[in-house]
């Protein structure tokens, strides 16, 4: 089977493609920056190609001659603070190139990153688990982009009837993310270096899923035919930054790490209560405890 994997030396890509390999694919991965460590290690095993996916001729171009049955587009910008026109050329333009070219090329599965973000804040929804089926709250930057990634996904299947699906991951956590929510990642990675650490509410929630685990997801739906569903939530683990930090400090007993103040933050967090069920069900994922 033949994977045209769009991001794949970023922080979930270079996870994604040894299970794809892994697996018996072929993959092609184009990335405006291919010369990842991790991939380049793996030889010939994958073939790298430079492209920019806010270009459709570099997208079209290269899943051309790839010829992919399988694609994923994991390119997108974490955050919301980006200048509006660069932002919305790569999470909008740059994810409707992907399906324009997938749709031109035949390919029979589509997949992309959506994001639990287009929840909004869990106050919407008081203290019950979110659907895929609810309304979504999101309103910044990052998570308009993934509503209308949403949008745009339904439009093509249901005007040419491809097979798309979109994966929502929780606050997605490994000792390498450096961009989009961190806060739970320098938690734990800053007392490692012995730093100290500081943030403002112990109990602002967070909905941490390891990127390892995230992988495995979008392999899992990736290879799928046709998935019962158009979109999916990983899910994840209910923790506050300050649970989050006792578990630290349960590893590392002079870790610094200090909160203004002891409440306050949960009122003001986003979703951290979220039903994977359909995910569980269909793909029988499994994630192992937070803690370990």
């Amino acid at each position: 089977m033949s994977v045209f994997v769009v991001g794949g030396a970023g922080f979930i890509g270079i996870r994604l493609i040894p299970l794809l390999l892994a697996r018996g694919a072929q993959v092609t991965c184009m990335d405006i920056n291919p010369n990842s460590p991790v991939l380049s290690a793996l030889g010939d095993k994958v073939k790298l190609m430079r492209g920019d996916v806010t270009q459709f001729d570099d997208v079209m171009a290269a899943m051309t001659a790839a010829k992919p049955e399988r694609v994923i587009n994991l390119s997108y910008m974490l955050g919301s603070e980006h200048a509006p026109h660069v932002a919305l050329k790569l999470n909008v333009l740059g994810m409707d190139n992907c399906f324009e070219a997938a749709r031109l090329c035949g390919a029979k599965h589509v997949v992309y990153a959506s994001s639990l973000a287009v929840n909004g804040e869990q106050s919407h929804y008081g203290d019950r688990m979110i659907t895929e089926d609810d309304f979504r709250h999101g309103h910044v930057q990052y998570a308009m982009h993934k509503i209308f990634n949403e949008f745009q996904a339904q439009d093509y299947r249901e005007k040419f009837g491809m097979a798309i699906t979109g994966v929502r991951p929780a606050n997605v956590t490994g000792p390498d993310k450096v961009r989009g929510s961190v806060d739970h990642v320098n938690c734990i990675t800053q007392p490692a270096r012995g730093k100290p650490i500081s943030f403002p509410f112990a109990d602002a929630m967070r909905y941490p899923v390891h990127v390892d685990d995230v992988a495995e997801v979008f392999a899992r739906v990736l290879l799928a035919d046709r998935p019962k569903h158009a979109v999916y939530s990983t899910g994840g683990t209910a923790i506050s930054l300050g649970e989050l930090a006792d578990i630290v400090r349960g590893f590392l007993p002079d870790a610094r790490i200090s909160f203004d103040k002891p409440t306050g933050g949960k009122a003001i967090s986003g979703n951290y209560l979220i039903d994977n069920t359909r995910l569980v069900q269909e793909f029988g994922v499994q994630y192992r405890p937070y803690r370990e």
